[in-house]
């Protein structure tokens, strides 16, 4: 077995059916979408605060 064989499958979501989908729930939907790019820049920026802690210990 592989260690590539343990490691999850990403897959990616099935894209939603927008023609489906009223005009209410469209501007619910990129609401959605909108907190969920805020969180993963939060994200980003958490890690990049963290990388910079530990680059100033490691750079003295």
């Amino acid at each position: 077995m592989d260690l590539e064989d343990l490691e999850p499958q990403h897959r990616p979501a099935p894209k939603k059916n927008l023609e489906i989908m009223s005009v209410d729930a469209l501007g619910e939907y990129i609401a959605v979408l909108e907190a969920e790019i805020a969180r993963a820049r939060d994200a980003i920026k958490a890690k990049q605060a963290a990388r910079a802690g530990a680059e100033s210990v490691f750079k003295r």
